[in-house]
């Protein structure tokens, strides 16, 4: 196992992502999700922009969100399209549908409201998102 302290932080060539997740559905955007866990945007961008999936556009989608860049953000999540986690990110986090475009705009609000209960749901429905998303990526090949 790798000490995650030890994580590289620049290259994401340091890192194969089918080493890392041998056997997974998609690993290069898992790797895309592991460098945005650990706050590295650049490197998450830089592997997110070369996979020409709907992960990858997923993964590049959340980078500009968190930028913030709303209109990029948007335009990676039309690219996405209808992605098999959201309806189990809508049920997770207790709405009837997921849509990534009108979470862009609660999360713009909530940057506005620093310390609020809307920056705190964000928050926590992002967590969600990325833990699904990075779950979907990482695991094994196999129907949805």
């Amino acid at each position: 196992h790798r000490d995650l302290h030890s994580f590289p932080t620049r290259r994401s060539s340091d890192l194969n992502a089918r080493v890392l997740f041998p056997g997974s559905r998609a690993p290069e955007a898992a790797l895309a999700g592991l460098y945005l866990y650990f706050s590295c945007w650049d490197e998450a961008h830089e592997i997110a922009q070369n996979i020409a999936t709907p992960e990858g556009s997923c993964w590049h989608a959340i980078v500009h969100r968190q930028e913030p860049d709303d209109w990029n953000s948007g335009y990676w999540f039309r690219q996405t399209g209808r992605h098999p986690i959201f309806p189990r990110l809508a049920a997770a986090v207790g709405i009837a549908r997921w849509d990534p475009v009108e979470f862009i705009e609660l999360c713009g609000k909530a940057r506005s409201e620093s310390g609020s209960e809307l920056e705190r749901r964000a928050l926590e429905w992002q967590r969600c998102e990325w833990q699904l998303l990075f779950d979907f990526c990482a695991a094994k090949r196999g129907p949805v």
